[in-house]
């Protein structure tokens, strides 16, 4: 039995044993085992890598690596600061009459803005088959007929590629695709209210769209270099010139977006030759830039990877940022060139289990903190302050945390009689305001954060969120109405504050003073699943401090939707994520003008002040400075004293990232960050194969116990064998 044993256990032990150097369960080719590779996921593919298109935040994270607008946001500084891309210097505006004559910027003359853009020269595009040329200098596939691509199904099937310089016509061509009769651009509207001649010149494509169609051409080239836009002309091969429809500084802004990005005339002739989109080759699929990185796969049921382009003019990491920048190490790279990653791979994760599962193991880089993982990964103090776990500091794991451009509020109608006042009668205006104020008081945001957000976010004094011009820390930006200043910092005002207030309103203990009957509030919602519950009754539970009977009005989002477009919901939460960071993409929520019900324009609450109307006419064409902050200091007391809204928070957002990812700071405004991050690829090799080592005992176990229970089996086959032996 002893010899049988050994027998049994020896090839067992050995196949055990023989892999104990390696990590069994990597999810990725060894032969990229130590490389320059950060490693993420996605959860969501892609819709559109398109630049004329794309606008979601899943596809700017692709995007924003590859295509290279005119300006960016600074990595480091706060708030948040435009910095030349491509350009040479981030351009200032110059002011003509309707005349096109020169005019000082505080002229009343003022009809257009004008900005020339110079672009640094010696930038190349990435390698791409639409610049291959043969030996004639003729673009190589640019005539290609369908049996061209019977063996081409991606773009590494095209055994030649090519490159050029990047020049100005390239910025204008892509400003001309925003007015593409087959693409559909979700800033054309709002683009062709200012950009000189674009309404125009989308019509004019209409046009000769309709030509190709009765041509029998559908779906042929339409070269827009034939068509010139009114508004926007190349200069020369490194300039170009924009012109606004009177002031409108923030267009700054829109230059450090991807809808103002190059697209090269060479690239949309190729994509658009017959074949190609059966093939999925077109810009929406493979992104042509001249950034750090080039998309190489594009996979998005399992994996999209990134890689250095060879091209790319590289970049110096920031020597400048924050106070706090240096001793986070944040500058420990100045100067350097960038990107330092030469691969990023992204994996298809549709589940947030096998995500935090992976990210643990270290087989991802970062990771967000869903509200199922919150705390295995976060501690908070009692003063409010997050850090990670034990668990988490004992793997090096570390914790980024940044207030969000963005805020979430309740709103109340100024359309209904009750909570608005209806817009007419002075008294009734008044009752309304002060109802609004009780609710203020009383709606406790920072109950609702630390409950239902795991204490992600900060109460908001105001519609503006930290980061972005306007806001005013300490006593001086503190809602005086809502709050009081004490021990240094705000603090809500005691609950009798808000009845006093109510009862002024003419509802002492939540009753009508004239007719005695209890005041009845409606909430309109989409929140109608079990899952809602909790938070629906926490509303509740926040009107009942005033004896105010809150009744639920749940509907779907379309019926929602419709509701609050008529002006026929009276309270509702919503909220506002920022284009860009300027005070008046958040302070144009309460401009008349753009009245949901009235204009369907953003100011969904329907909120109406002539004063502050007139102070934000002023503002949104003012830029940053002293004169600026003090017009918004106005119509910020003024916001707080009418009570359009109850300001809710601004969200934090939360993310870990393992120890050996240098360079990482949240930046609400930019994707682009990729560029500036660092790994140390060889930290991470040595921590997954001690975190990811097999456990080898309980094989052995299991090889002993098989063989212990063949053992008899064995033994009475021997012993009946040699019994014929004997015979």
């Amino acid at each position: 039995m002893r010899e049988l044993a050994i027998h049994v256990l020896l090839p067992t032990l050995a196949l055990v044993l023989g892999g104990c150097g390696e990590v069994w369960n990597n999810p990725y080719p060894a032969q990229e085992g130590g490389g320059n590779i950060l490693y993420s996921a996605f959860t969501e593919r892609p819709k559109h890598l398109d630049p004329v298109q794309s606008y979601s935040e899943d596809e700017s994270e692709f995007n924003s690596q590859i295509y290279e607008p005119p300006l960016q946001y600074h990595y480091l500084k706060r708030p948040y600061e435009l910095v030349p891309m491509t350009a040479e210097a981030v351009p200032r505006p110059r002011y003509e009459d309707a005349a096109g004559r020169t005019v000082t910027a505080d002229s009343r003359r003022v009809a257009f803005s004008v900005y020339e853009i110079r672009i640094r020269p010696g930038i190349r595009y990435q390698p791409h088959p639409a610049f291959a040329r043969d030996e004639a200098g003729r673009l190589r596939y640019h005539d290609l007929k369908r049996e061209d691509l019977a063996n081409i199904h991606s773009l590494r099937d095209f055994p030649h590629a090519g490159t050029r310089e990047l020049v100005a016509a390239d910025y204008v061509y892509q400003i001309k695709r925003l007015a593409h009769p087959r693409l559909h651009s979700p800033v054309f509207g709002l683009m062709s209210e200012y950009l000189v001649g674009l309404k125009a010149f989308a019509e004019r494509l209409k046009v000769e769209e309709a030509k190709l169609v009765a041509a029998g051409r559908k779906g042929d080239w339409l070269d827009l270099t034939q068509f010139p836009l009114a508004g926007v002309e190349t200069i020369d091969t490194y300039s170009y010139r924009i012109r606004i429809k009177g002031r409108y500084p923030q267009f700054a802004y829109w230059l450090a977006m991807n809808f103002f990005a190059p697209v090269p005339v060479e690239v949309d002739r190729f994509f658009a030759q017959a074949g190609m989109a059966e093939r999925n080759l077109t810009l929406d699929w493979y992104p042509v830039g001249s950034g750090p990185y080039m998309l190489t796969e594009n996979n998005p049921n399992a994996r999209m990877v990134l890689e250095r382009n060879p091209n790319y003019r590289g970049e110096s990491y920031p020597d400048r940022g924050e106070e706090t920048d240096a001793v986070a190490g944040l500058l420990s790279d100045a100067g350097k060139r960038m990107p330092f990653i030469d691969k990023v791979v992204f994996s298809r994760e549709r589940e947030g289990i096998p995500y935090w599962n992976k990210f643990l193991q270290g087989y991802y880089d970062f990771s967000g903190i869903s509200s199922d993982s919150f705390d295995q990964a976060v501690r908070v103090s009692v003063e409010g302050e997050a850090s990670v776990s034990p668990e988490m500091t004992a793997r090096g794991i570390k914790l980024e945390t940044s207030v969000g451009t963005a805020t979430r509020y309740f709103a109340f109608n100024w359309l209904d009689p009750v909570v608005g006042g209806g817009q007419t009668d002075a008294v009734a205006r008044e009752r309304a305001r002060k109802l609004r104020q009780a609710i203020a008081i009383a709606l406790d945001w920072e109950e609702f954060i630390s409950i239902f957000a795991n204490g992600r976010g900060i109460p908001a004094q105001g519609p503006i969120p930290p980061g972005i011009f306007g806001i005013k820390p300490g006593a001086d930006g503190i809602n005086r109405v809502v709050y009081d200043w004490k021990d240094g910092a705000p603090q809500r005002k005691p609950i009798e504050a808000a009845k006093k207030l109510l009862a002024e309103a003419g509802y002492p203990d939540g009753r009508d003073a004239n007719s005695g009957q209890p005041l009845v509030l409606y909430l309109d919602t989409t929140d109608r699943g079990p899952g809602d519950k909790p938070r629906l009754d926490w509303y509740r539970k926040q009107f009942a401090k005033l004896s105010i009977q809150l009744e639920i009005r749940g509907t779907d989002y379309n019926r929602f939707q419709e509701k609050v477009r008529k002006g026929a919901a009276q309270i509702f939460v919503w909220g506002w994520n920022a284009d860009y960071p300027d005070p008046e993409n958040f302070l144009f929520l309460f401009h008349s003008a753009q009245s949901r019900a009235k204009f369907q324009g953003e100011n969904a609450a329907n909120y109406a002040n002539s004063e502050y109307d007139r102070l934000f006419e002023q503002v949104k064409h003012m830029e940053n400075g002293p004169q600026r902050q003090a017009l918004i200091d106005r119509m910020m007391a003024i916001l707080q004293e009418d009570a359009p809204w109850s300001f809710g928070f601004h969200p934090k957002d939360y993310s870990l990232h393992h120890g050996w990812v240098a360079n990482l700071k949240p930046n609400h405004m930019a994707r682009n960050g990729l560029k500036y991050q660092r790994i140390d690829a060889a930290q991470r090799v040595r921590l997954r194969a001690e975190w990811n080592r097999p456990v080898l005992w309980p094989l052995g176990l299991m090889a002993m116990v098989l063989a212990a229970s063949a053992a008899p089996a064995v033994i009475g086959w021997r012993r009946r064998e040699r019994s014929k032996g004997r015979a």
